[in-house]
């Protein structure tokens, strides 16, 4: 468990965490997106558990980085979500981002929540820790 980094910065993989249940999405991209959005604004304002994300400390508020990309760009940020349209492909966008957050704070922890191993790998590569799209979408405060 990492313990040096205590500010954390989640960074959602928007079509990947929609995607990770059957629940209808593919109706409705943006709606989907829309309440994913709003559930991570849930997140960001009571916080996650702190090992959930590898750090030791109990409980702690994250700066979030919603990645859309297709049929959700254009989704508005909200407080605690910051929403990021993807100009083309999404995971190289979020490569981008955590690249950009990694430069302006070095000592944050950052989690990318995506399910896309070669995506995984690509964050590793530069820095990030990666958490299931599954377990972002289930969390509760």
């Amino acid at each position: 468990m990492r313990n040096s980094r205590q500010r954390l910065a989640l960074v959602v993989d928007a079509a990947n965490v929609v995607g990770s249940v059957p629940d209808g999405w593919w109706k409705d991209r943006f709606g989907a997106t829309s309440r994913l959005r709003d559930h991570l604004a849930l997140l960001a304002r009571d916080g996650m558990e702190g090992p959930d994300v590898g750090l030791q400390t109990p409980r702690v508020r994250p700066e979030i980085v919603l990645v859309t990309e297709g049929k959700a760009r254009g989704l508005g940020s909200v407080d605690g979500v910051k929403v990021v349209d993807a100009p083309g492909e999404g995971d190289d966008e979020i490569v981008a981002v955590v690249g950009r957050l990694l430069a302006a704070d070095p000592e944050r922890e950052l989690v990318v929540a995506t399910a896309d191993r070669e995506l995984q790998d690509r964050v590793r590569a530069v820095g990030a820790s990666v958490m299931s799209a599954r377990a972002v979408r289930h969390r509760t405060t």
